[in-house]
């Protein structure tokens, strides 16, 4: 019988570096690496691990920032044969601690930023890290060091692997990174063999309390965003794709893998800020980048049309698509973006566990409201509450299958199954606890999570359709709406703003106003109880609001869920 050959992304990487090795392939700041440094690092990194034992069956935990050697970090662990954890720099110490324990990691390579809030006593608890496994990894380069600078302190690319960084001694307890991959030589290549059911990388989901769910993608998942996200956004082996978000965050792979995969350049944004992406994407030459609604809304409240430093006086003429994902888009932001950037935008509706639609530039106009079809390789199906797939037009719970699914959750059998519902051919849909439903044509219309779902009166109130009449307020910048007990009702809308620039002074006026306005706008039980003020809404790395953590203070006492 013949070797499976499946084309799995690190032999894709490799191929990259033999055919192109002088073509650009990362980008970050003041760091470029060609195809032949990023996969030499890369296999540096895979071979230091091998030396240690690690591979197959193993969980190696990355705890880095938007830098170059992020990549190399997370690409060398799954060329090794183990599974990647990438972990937010969001997270306190004490929750790393718990994920770190809760993924099972062996090793975690840190940054100091990340090492600073891992104490002794944190990281005596993670019993499952080997004693040697605590891993410090260079910081950030100084902005204005190349990779042929003179500084002690950087750690020079004399071998072509692309590995540079900011680098002093580690703090008690710690390795250094020189000490891991001491002694490996340029040419050695790691000897695992990758299969496509391996793990490829556990995603932490971005619960707000109790403990996230570990998300277990495989090698034959990950080809699979990869090549399918790459195919529907038209990149080629040309495109030079912006991050702007974490590189630890699974909605910043949208661009990561699938230009990377392409043989394209990968360009990292240390740090999003309207300024910062402009200047990149027209020095650059970007032609592909992804947002989250939140950063459009930034983009586009940065400057008028007139001013400068407004997007209109950036040369952006490389620019071919622009994503959005993470939550929905609203519908007067969508139509500025289209109108401010040109007609370049794709929707993406998606989650982690796996499933994607999307809506193309060219499909705006006849199904402006929609999410789309399905992403290639996937399936769609809405189901009710008793499990029975509905017919189109009719609104239930979103369901999909396909190649880029999950292979579950780490250790926890019993929630993956709980997710899980089977067609009638015993296909394993993901439940996504979302609501939607399909349009005559097939395509897709989100109307709102399940569990933000408000029932006032015994009316089901989906807070986006509040949102999109709010946020159409002249002086509302962003809006969120929650339910909030209530007696007669039982739940009540309240809508939490956050007001543009220059709005009147007055906050009880203003909120009072906005709350007439929309009344007036709204149906009866869709009407809202009052309307607050807020300067920033919690968010999770991909710019999704957490609900929950903004319901929770009006739920306590309650004596109902939140």
């Amino acid at each position: 019988m013949l070797d499976d050959s499946t084309v799995l992304i690190p032999e894709v990487f490799a191929s990259h570096a033999s055919y192109f090795p002088e073509q650009e392939a990362v980008v970050c700041g003041a760091e470029r690496l060609s195809w032949r440094e990023f996969d030499a690092g890369i296999a540096r990194i895979a071979c230091a691990l091998e030396r240690e034992g690690i591979g197959r069956g193993q969980q190696v935990a990355v705890l880095m920032g938007n830098v170059a050697l992020t990549l190399q970090a997370i690409f060398g662990v799954v060329r090794a044969g183990a599974c990647v954890v990438p972990l937010s720099g969001l997270l306190t110490g004490e929750q790393l601690a718990v994920l770190l324990d809760d993924s099972d990691a062996v090793m975690v390579l840190a940054a100091p930023e990340f090492r600073a809030k891992l104490t002794p006593e944190l990281r005596a608890r993670c019993k499952k890290v080997r004693s040697n496994g605590w891993v410090a990894v260079p910081g950030a380069p100084p902005a204005q060091t190349s990779r042929h600078g003179a500084a002690d302190s950087v750690i020079k690319d004399v071998r072509g692997d692309g590995i540079t960084g900011s680098f002093d001694p580690p703090e008690p307890g710690w390795r250094s990174f020189a000490d891991l991959v001491a002694g490996i030589t340029p040419t050695q290549r790691p000897s695992a063999v990758l299969r496509a059911d391996d793990p490829f990388n556990i995603i932490y989901s971005s619960g707000t309390t109790g403990l996230p769910k570990g998300i277990v993608q495989t090698h034959r998942a990950r080809t699979h965003w990869a090549f399918s996200n790459a195919i529907e956004l038209g990149m080629r082996s040309t495109s030079r794709a912006l991050t702007t978000t974490a590189l630890y965050s699974n909605g910043t792979w949208l661009m990561m893998l699938p230009v990377l995969f392409a043989g394209g350049t990968c360009v990292v944004l240390p740090a999003f800020s309207p300024a910062a992406f402009l200047a990149a994407a027209e020095a650059e030459r970007i032609t592909h980048s992804f947002m989250v609604p939140a950063q459009y809304l930034a983009l586009l409240n940065e400057r008028r049309e007139d001013e400068p430093g407004a997007i209109e006086s950036f040369d952006l003429s490389a620019l071919q698509s622009l994503l959005c994902a993470g939550s929905p888009l609203r519908r007067d932001t969508k139509r500025e973006v289209l109108r401010r950037f040109g007609n370049k935008l794709t929707e993406l509706y998606g989650y982690s566990e796996g499933f994607a639609t999307m809506l193309k530039p060219h499909q705006h106009e006849a199904h402006f409201e929609s999410v789309g079809t399905p992403v290639l390789g996937f399936e769609l199906r809405i189901l009710d509450d008793a499990g029975q797939v509905l017919p189109r037009g009719e609104v239930g719970e979103i369901a999909g299958y396909g190649a880029g699914m999950m292979a579950g959750y780490h250790r926890r059998p019993e929630a993956t199954e709980a997710l899980i519902w089977r067609d009638e051919r015993g296909r394993s849909f993901i439940r996504s606890g979302d609501v939607g439903r399909q349009d005559a044509e097939g395509y897709l219309h989100i109307v709102d999570r399940k569990k933000d779902m408000i029932i006032s009166g015994g009316f089901n109130v989906f807070p986006t359709d509040l949102e999109a009449v709010v946020g159409a307020h002249p002086q509302v910048l962003d809006v969120t709406v929650i339910g909030i007990p209530h007696a007669k009702w039982g739940e009540t809308p309240l809508a939490l703003v956050i007001a543009k620039p220059g709005a009147p002074a007055d906050s009880a006026a203003l909120c009072e106003a906005i709350r007439e306005w929309a009344n007036v706008r709204l149906a009866a039980p869709q009407r809202l109880a009052a309307v607050e003020l807020r300067a920033e809404f919690p968010r999770n790395a991909l710019g999704k609001v957490l609900k929950r953590v903004l319901r929770e203070p009006y739920w306590v006492g309650a004596g109902s869920a939140i």
